[in-house]
């Protein structure tokens, strides 16, 4: 095992790099570290790359696409972690599309612990309940004004 030493701005990069990747569609996997573990609402903890693309799999299942606007994003760096905090917009597989700013989806924020030049945690917290459907529990949603968002 070899120990590569960083600097914030290689952590950093690696962190856009994840959300570059991802809204190409391209392989994120190899940013991650073999025994990384990934968290998703309602999905759970992925440890290891297997079970880190099954999550991402079932992910994709339900988004037809998807774009994180990280240009103004808020990161915050403290020794391996990063914290992103940004919005995104997308469209899910079955029409319905979202868009921070105008819709209760879109903003999100992710912890990573970035080591060795590989992801070794990525905490993701958001409501993945990206189309409102959720009424049954959360009623506003079905009057929502829109200057709300």
């Amino acid at each position: 095992m070899q120990i590569q030493s960083m600097n914030d701005e290689q952590r950093k990069a690696i962190a856009l790099e994840y959300f570059k990747r991802m809204d190409r569609g391209d392989n994120v996997l190899d940013l991650f570290d073999e025994h990384a573990e990934v968290y998703f609402p309602k999905w759970g903890i992925a440890r290891g790359r297997e079970q880190i693309a099954t999550l991402f799999g079932d992910l994709m299942g339900i988004i037809a696409e998807i774009a994180h606007d990280v240009t103004y994003a808020n990161v915050v760096q403290q020794g391996d972690t990063v914290v992103v905090e940004a919005a995104s917009r997308g469209k899910l597989k079955n029409g319905v599309s979202w868009r921070a700013d105008t819709s209760h989806a879109g903003r999100w924020c992710d912890v990573f612990e970035i080591r060795d030049f590989r992801i070794q945690r990525c905490f993701i917290y958001l409501d993945p309940d990206y189309a409102g459907a959720d009424t049954e529990r959360y009623p506003w949603l079905r009057h929502a004004p829109d200057d709300r968002y």
